[in-house]
């Protein structure tokens, strides 16, 4: 829960930054950019939840993420509000969740459905990702108007970097960074609409975290998916 807090507590500073920024602007002598560009910087925190895994899988604990990035806004018409734009970013999400990961004494993987008879503290599946993002852009933003609504939508490419498989209980702690059936490209397909500060973001897994992966006690094959469901907000 600590990195939760430290997260969240990032975002309120960072938000109360924005915030302030808008405040000062509306209160300056504002000059009227018709060449101007619109949310250039992305903050975003999201739930995940899981799609397409085995019976018996569910979430438990803290499943949630924390995304930041730079899009640069390319207007495609003249009124400018229309828009694609590209751009690089970073995510770290955890998934606290029933399916352990682990290994036999052969080095082999073990994708175990966690049940009630298994006592344990902990079971958690974390990465970082760096990111491209393209998006396509809608909004009813002027070169005067800094609150407006959006609907931008596109996918993003993505590698994982780094990840870890913990399982903790009495006595025992079991920790995997080598999963040779971990999927790094990471494809998701996005979208984000609201208006002003805060907006609605939703992201689904394109393709399975896991490939030719299959559990061990009960045979099901592993189509480990996400859906996130958060808000987001842009700073020019």
């Amino acid at each position: 829960m600590a990195y939760i807090k430290r997260y969240l507590l990032f975002l309120f500073i960072a938000l109360q930054a924005c915030m302030g920024w808008a405040q000062e602007e509306e209160g300056a002598d504002v000059y009227i950019d018709d060449k101007y560009r619109e949310d250039q910087l992305y903050i975003g925190v999201t739930y995940n939840l899981l799609t397409s895994v085995p019976s018996g899988v569910n979430l438990q604990g803290v499943s949630g993420g924390l995304e930041f990035g730079y899009l640069r806004d390319m207007p495609i018409n003249e009124r400018r509000n229309l828009a694609i734009a590209l751009g690089a970013g970073f995510n770290f999400d955890q998934f606290g969740q029933t399916l352990f990961i682990g290994e036999d004494e052969t080095e082999n993987t073990i994708f175990r459905v966690l049940d009630n008879t298994i006592n344990y503290s902990s079971n958690r599946f974390s990465t970082a990702t760096v990111e491209l993002p393209f998006e396509f852009r809608w909004r009813t933003s002027t070169a005067e108007e800094y609150r407006f609504w959006r609907i931008y939508t596109g996918f993003r490419v993505g590698y994982t970097y780094w990840y870890r498989a913990r399982f903790k209980q009495d006595g025992n702690q079991v920790s995997q960074t080598d999963i040779p059936e971990f999927e790094r490209l990471r494809l998701s397909a996005h979208l984000s609409f609201g208006y002003g500060t805060f907006n609605f973001y939703t992201s689904y897994s394109l393709n399975p975290y896991f490939t030719n992966a299959q559990t061990t006690n009960t045979g099901e094959t592993i189509d480990f998916r996400t859906l996130k469901l958060g808000i987001i907000f842009y700073i020019l």
